[in-house]
């Protein structure tokens, strides 16, 4: 095996193992939501605002063990207003018929070195999720 397929499995391991149970703990549950480019299913703990991990991004780095992505997708093609829009909220990414979803992407750093950070990284996913959620809140009336 090379080492983007070793990290993958690692990954899928920490998620599957520590995350996912974690977020279901915390009131998520699996999305009905499909992602346009990650395969795996989601967790929400509204329609809102559903997390998916991206086990691929960075997978052939060397330390791609002590991290992966986590994206948070607004699946809905509406317009959003301008302050919510850049690198530290969402942006787009396109799906069918020249629809957009929003997104917020977010690495996700739960080891350095020989020291875990599970519960810390758990902790900033979480606060993360819950600013984002408070944000798109208010646009829930727009949606049909």
């Amino acid at each position: 095996m090379n080492i983007a397929e070793v990290n993958k499995i690692f990954r899928k391991s920490i998620i599957k193992g520590y995350f996912e149970p974690e977020l279901l703990n915390l009131d998520f549950k699996k999305s009905n939501v499909k992602h346009p480019t990650i395969q795996d299913d989601g967790l929400m703990q509204s329609r809102l605002l559903h997390v998916f991990f991206d086990v691929d991004t960075g997978c052939d780095y060397p330390d791609g063990d002590e991290w992966f992505i986590v994206d948070m997708l607004f699946p809905y093609n509406i317009k959003i207003p301008d302050n919510m829009k850049g690198p530290d909220y969402f942006t787009t990414i396109s799906v069918e018929n020249g629809k957009i979803f929003w997104h917020h992407r977010e690495l996700i750093r739960y080891k350095y070195g020989k020291s875990k950070k599970l519960k810390e990284s758990l902790e900033f996913l979480e606060t993360k999720y819950k600013e984002l959620h408070s944000l798109v809140e208010p646009l829930e009336k727009d949606l049909k």
